[in-house]
């Protein structure tokens, strides 16, 4: 591996978070307002598998992480855009845990179980409550949301230094 660039390993799970991250919204999204019925279920179930995977392969990137330093960032970087990505990239791994758990425990609570990938059944975060469901419904939304925000805006600092600064971070993650 070159010094400049994240390791295969690492590559590989951060696109696969990534697309498990835009896979569970666009569920979210194609769900949001649809009537009861047996599709939207089906619809709900498939975001529910997506945030579960992005949950286990946000623990094995972040696994890999800590026994793999990542490169430093160049050095032409200014010291508080170094720290700013330091900063984003530690609430980005924090909202990979906190988003799924929260709608883990949303579910829990509605009394939906779960079953990931519709065979393995998981343990209830809590029992059933809707009190607590309704608590937890708003932050899991907006967990997800502060996610795809940070994650735009991940994706725009990247462009943006490739672009405009012409220091090729992206050769470090492709």
């Amino acid at each position: 591996m070159a010094a400049d660039r994240y390791t295969r390993t690492a590559r590989a799970l951060h696109w696969l978070v990534a697309l498990g991250i835009a896979t569970a919204v666009a569920m979210a999204l194609s769900f949001d307002g649809l009537p009861l019925s047996p599709h939207k279920i089906r619809l709900i179930n498939f975001h529910k598998w997506a945030g579960l995977t992005v949950l286990w392969l946000a623990a094995l990137r972040l696994a890999w992480r800590l026994r793999h330093r990542p490169p430093a960032l160049p050095g032409q970087l200014p010291r508080w855009e170094q720290r700013a990505a330091h900063g984003a990239h530690a609430l980005l791994y924090v909202l990979m845990f906190v988003t799924p758990l929260l709608g883990w425990w949303l579910s829990s609570a509605k009394g939906f179980p779960l079953r990931y990938l519709g065979l393995v059944p998981l343990p209830d975060l809590a029992a059933k409550d809707r009190a607590v469901a309704e608590m937890v419904q708003p932050l899991h939304a907006l967990a997800a949301w502060s996610l795809v925000g940070l994650a735009a805006a991940h994706v725009a600092a990247t462009l943006k230094h490739q672009v405009l600064d012409h220091v090729n971070l992206l050769r470090r993650m492709v």
